[in-house]
C-alpha cells in the first residue's frame, strides 16, 4: 500500500470553490439497511483439478481482497455437469467432455474461506457428461487454438467445417456417444453426496445458494447438440419446479437462485421473443417466470424461488456512458444507450423505450404476483464490460454498481470478467466498508456519488466517494447525527490506474493513503478525475446537531410530487436545488415558504437547505409527471 501526501487543495476548498462544490450529506440515522456481504463476489476462482490446488499467490489475493461469495458452477459448463463422474461437457469448445471436480473445488472453498458462501448449480436440461472417449481431437486439428469453429458440434463423431468463420459442422456429432440421461433425482443427488450421511461432510450452511442451471432461454444456441429447437418456456418452468421441489425437500434452508437470464435481451425475451401463455397473453420473460413460479408456489405450498438472478454484458466503450451503466437496475430516469430487449416489453418493438430499471421492474412483478412480503432477493451473478475499457473505467463501473446494490439491498453480485482495477475496488470496499448502509445524498449524483456505511453501534463510518467525471471535482461533505473523533479522517485513493494488474495483496496494491481534516463535522476536498476514494472515520452517534434536528424539522411534501413541493412548516434560510448532473435548477429564500418545482420535468433532484454557511439538510425530491 502506497503512502501519499495529499496537496493542500485536497484538504480544503476556497470560498469561491466552495460555492461550486458538490454538496454531500451523510446521515447515519437515515435509511439504515444491512449490506449483503455476498455483493463481494467472483466467478471461477477455485481450481477443479486436484493436481493444481490454489497457488499461494492466488490464495493471498482472494483472501486479502475479501471475496465473500464464490460462484463456481462455471456458467455454460454447468448445464451438463455430472457430479458422479466429475465430468462436464463444454458447449463453447466442440461439446468436448473434460474432468471437472466440484468436490475438490468445494474442499478448497471450505478450507480457506470460512466466512464466505459458495454457489454451485443444478442441471435442468436432462443430460450430463458421460465419457471423454468421443471428444473431437482439437490438438490434432489445430493444436487446440481458438477459432470461430469452436462452437461446432464435433464431439461424438462430427465432421469439421474448415471455413474460418463457420460455426456449424458439416455433420453434427452424436450426443448419445458422450452424454447420459440426468433426471431431477440425479442432479439434486449432489446435496446428499455433499451433506448427507456418508457423504463429503461439507457444512451445508456454507452452500446455501444454488443456481437453477444457467441461461436457459438460449439453450438452443449454447446447447444445440441436444436442443436444436428451444424448449418452450412452460416446459422449462416444469423442469425448474421439479428440481426445486426435490432440492427443497432434501435441504429445506436452501436458497434457490433463478432463472439466470443471459443478458438485457433475454431479460424480456425467451427464445428471442416475449412469452405467450396458453390464453394468448404476451409477457416479458422475467415477468412470465415470476408469475408462473408464484402460481406453482401457491399450488404446491413450497417456496420455489429465493433470489431472482440475471446476467448483464453491455458492449459499450465510451467512458462517459460506461460509468453510468450502474443506473440500469433501479434508476427510472436513466436512458440506457443499448436498450434493445426492453423495446419488446409491450409485444412489438418500440424504439422510444429506453428506461430499463430492470430490478425495479422485477420488484414490481414480484409484489404483483407474490405479494409485498415475498422475501425474494435480487442477484447479478454474471456481468462484464467490453475489455477495451481501461482500468479506471472498469474500476468506476464496478464501484458504482457495488454502491448502487448496497443502497438497494441487492443480495448477490459476482462479475464474470475480471479486468485491471476491479481487484483494487473489491479490496477497498470489502475490507473497509461497514455492515450497514446509511443515507448519502449528492447534489451531482450522476457525476459524484457517496456510498456510506456504518457499524451497528454508529461509532465507525466509511464513505466511498466515486467521481465519474473526466475532471477533478470539488466536494464538501457534511456529517449528520455523527460526531467525528479527532481532527482527521483516514483517506484511501484509487486513481490513474495503469493497464496492468496492480493488486497482489493487502500490502501490495495501488491504494494511496493519507488523512484529510475534519472541521465542524465537515470534510472538504477535491476529488481527482475518474477516482474512487474511501474515507474512514471513528466517532459517536449524535442525536441532535447544535440543538436543531433537521430530520424532523425540515420536511418537504408531497414527495414524490406532481405539481410542486413545499416545506411542511416555515423555515428561515435558503434552498438551492440541483438536478442529478449537479446543475442548479432553483435558488430561493425560504422564509415565505413558497411552493417550488411546479414546472420541472420529471426526475430526481436534491434540495439543499442552509442557514448562513451551515448546511442543515439535503433532501432527495422525486418529481413525477
Amino acid at each position: 500500500m502506497r503512502a501519499l501526501i495529499i496537496a493542500f487543495s485536497l484538504a480544503g476548498l476556497s470560498q469561491l470553490t466552495l460555492a461550486q462544490a458538490v454538496q454531500i450529506q451523510v446521515d447515519v440515522l437515515a435509511n439504515r439497511k444491512p449490506v449483503s456481504p455476498y455483493l463481494y463476489g467472483r466467478n471461477n476462482s477455485l481450481p477443479v483439478d486436484p493436481q493444481k490446488p490454489l497457488t499461494r499467490a492466488d490464495l493471498t489475493r482472494l483472501q486479502d481482497a475479501g471475496v465473500r461469495f464464490f460462484r463456481e458452477c462455471t456458467g455454460n459448463n454447468a448445464t451438463k455437469y455430472n457430479w458422479r463422474r466429475k465430468l462436464s461437457s463444454h458447449p463453447d469448445w466442440y461439446n468436448n467432455v473434460y474432468p471437472n471436480n466440484w468436490d475438490f473445488a468445494a474442499s478448497q472453498f471450505t478450507t480457506y474461506f470460512p466466512q464466505a458462501q459458495g454457489m454451485w448449480a443444478f442441471q435442468l436440461i436432462g443430460k450430463a457428461a458421460r465419457t471423454q472417449t468421443a471428444n473431437f481431437n482439437d490438438w490434432s486439428y489445430n493444436q487446440s487454438q481458438w477459432w470461430q469453429g469452436v462452437n461446432q458440434n464435433l464431439a461424438g463423431g462430427g465432421t469439421v467445417n474448415p471455413a474460418s468463420t463457420a460455426t456449424k459442422a458439416l455433420k453434427d456429432g452424436n450426443p448419445d456417444l458422450y452424454l447420459e440421461n440426468w433426471p431431477a433425482d440425479s442432479t439434486v443427488g449432489l446435496l446428499t453426496h455433499w451433506f448427507g450421511p456418508g457423504g463429503s461432510g461439507f457444512d451445508k450452511t456454507r452452500f446455501r445458494y444454488w443456481n437453477m442451471d444457467n441461461e436457459p432461454e438460449i439453450w438452443s444456441g449454447t446447447h444445440d447438440d441436444i436442443m436444436p429447437a428451444q424448449l418452450a418456456a412452460e416446459a422449462f418452468i416444469q423442469k425448474y419446479v421439479e428440481v426445486a421441489l426435490k432440492a427443497r425437500s432434501r435441504f429445506p434452508d436452501i436458497k434457490l437462485v433463478g432463472p439466470v437470464t443471459a443478458n438485457e435481451w433475454q431479460w424480456y425475451n425467451y427464445d428471442n421473443k416475449p412469452v405467450t401463455d396458453a390464453g394468448g397473453q404476451k409477457y416479458p420473460w422475467l415477468e412470465f417466470f415470476i408469475k408462473r413460479i408464484a402460481e406453482e408456489q401457491k399450488r404446491t405450498g413450497v417456496r420455489l424461488l429465493d433470489v431472482l438472478d440475471v446476467h448483464f454484458y453491455p458492449s459499450g466503450t465510451k467512458p462517459e456512458e460506461v460509468v453510468q451503466y450502474h443506473r440500469i437496475f433501479f434508476d427510472r430516469t436513466y436512458a440506457f444507450p443499448e436498450a434493445n430487449g426492453l423495446r419488446t416489453i409491450n409485444g412489438g418493438y418500440d424504439t422510444s423505450l429506453n428506461k430499463e430499471y430492470i430490478f425495479g421492474r422485477c420488484r414490481e412483478w414480484l409484489a404483483k404476483y407474490m405479494g409485498t412480503s415475498h422475501g425474494v432477493g435480487l442477484g447479478l451473478t454474471e456481468a462484464g464490460l467490453n475489455a477495451a475499457n481501461n482500468a479506471n473505467t472498469q474500476a468506476i463501473w464496478y464501484a458504482s454498481t457495488l454502491g448502487e446494490f448496497m443502497n438497494n439491498e441487492v443480495e448477490l453480485f459476482a462479475p464474470w470478467t475480471w479486468q485491471p482495477g476491479m481487484w483494487e475496488v473489491l479490496h477497498l470496499f470489502s475490507r473497509y466498508n461497514q455492515p450497514v448502509r446509511v443515507d448519502a445524498l449528492s447534489t451531482a449524483e450522476t457525476l459524484v456519488s457517496a456510498y456510506a456505511t456504518a457499524n451497528e453501534t454508529n461509532d465507525s463510518l466509511t464513505i466511498a466517494l466515486v467521481n465519474r467525471s473526466a475532471e477533478a471535482r470539488p466536494m464538501q461533505l457534511t456529517l449528520k447525527h455523527f460526531t467525528a473523533s479527532g481532527q482527521f479522517a483516514s483517506l484511501r485513493l484509487l486513481s490513474n490506474l495503469p493497464a496492468t494488474e496492480t493488486f497482489s495483496s493487502h500490502s501490495n496494491n495501488a491504494l494511496k493513503t493519507s488523512t484529510v481534516p475534519v472541521s465542524n463535522n465537515t470534510i472538504s476536498l477535491d476529488l481527482p478525475a475518474m477516482s474512487v476514494i474511501s474515507l474512514q472515520l471513528t466517532g459517536r452517534q449524535a442525536n441532535a446537531i447544535l440543538g436543531f434536528d433537521p430530520a424532523t424539522a425540515l420536511v418537504v411534501a408531497p414527495n414524490p410530487g406532481t405539481s410542486g413541493f413545499q416545506l411542511t412548516q416555515p423555515f428561515t434560510g435558503h434552498c438551492t436545488v440541483f438536478d442529478m448532473a449537479g446543475r442548479e435548477v432553483a435558488s430561493f429564500e425560504t422564509k415565505n415558504n413558497p411552493v417550488f418545482g411546479q414546472t420541472w420535468p420529471a426526475g430526481t433532484y436534491v434540495a439543499v437547505f442552509r442557514q448562513g454557511d451551515r448546511l442543515l439538510k439535503a433532501v432527495r425530491l422525486i418529481k413525477q409527471n
